[in-house]
């Protein structure tokens, strides 16, 4: 596995956009009909919360 090398501004930068867009995600998630385009946003969703986990410990 590759790794990324942050600054502490620039982890603090990332965070806050994966936690501002979190919600909008699920919002999109809700009013998605289409199930295929929904599962996608799903499995985003998992990947941001866990960035957003990781990038806070």
């Amino acid at each position: 596995m590759e790794k990324l090398n942050l600054t502490s501004q620039e982890k603090d930068d990332l965070l806050m956009v994966l936690e501002r867009y979190l919600p909008d995600i699920r919002s999109e998630i809700a009013n998605t009909d289409r199930k295929e385009f929904r599962k996608e946003l799903k499995e985003r969703e998992v990947f941001m919360a866990d960035l957003i986990g990781r990038l806070k410990h």
